[in-house]
């Protein structure tokens, strides 16, 4: 039992993930280390955060599919890089590298040992509100709050 919860439940703070929304003609991707996997309405769903100021935001938002992949610890310092840096500002993803693929109504990477095609049936933006005190005062003091978005895994690949 703590060995499946040290796993499952470490995967995106320990392992971190690209979320990746577009198409292969214009897309952006961001590292996140905040995620889960369960089940809503009866769906398979991947649940992930990303801050309105963020450049991959607008594509979450404008966007019906995004992917979720999970990559080897050789690729820790791209990772860290397109966790970095913003796609407003450059090719990040040729900074590091990585190849982008199609993978079914989105993109992912060539690069990446895991994927989870999702389509998007949830969003909702986090109310400080509702929030415990500690929170706010560690993440949402200078910026708004995360938006969350909860996808249907649609496919796995890799």
């Amino acid at each position: 039992m703590k060995k499946f919860l040290d796993t499952s439940l470490s995967i995106f703070q320990k392992d971190w993930a690209l979320v990746t929304a577009g198409t292969m003609e214009k897309y952006n991707t961001m590292t996140i280390g905040w995620g889960g996997f369960g089940t809503l309405w009866r769906k398979p769903v991947c649940t992930v955060y990303v801050k309105p100021c963020r450049y991959t935001h607008s594509f979450m938002d404008a966007n019906d599919y995004f992917t979720v992949s999970f990559y080897g610890e050789e690729y820790r310092s791209a990772l860290s890089l397109l966790g970095t840096k913003s796609g407003r500002d450059g090719d990040k993803v040729a900074e590091v590298g990585f190849t982008a693929v199609s993978a079914g109504e989105s993109v992912t990477f060539a690069q990446a040992k895991t994927t989870l095609l999702c389509k998007k049936i949830y969003r909702q933006d986090m109310v400080m509100d509702t929030m415990p005190a500690e929170a706010i005062e560690k993440y949402y003091l200078e910026e708004a709050p995360h938006t969350m978005f909860i996808g249907e895994v649609i496919d796995i690949i890799g």
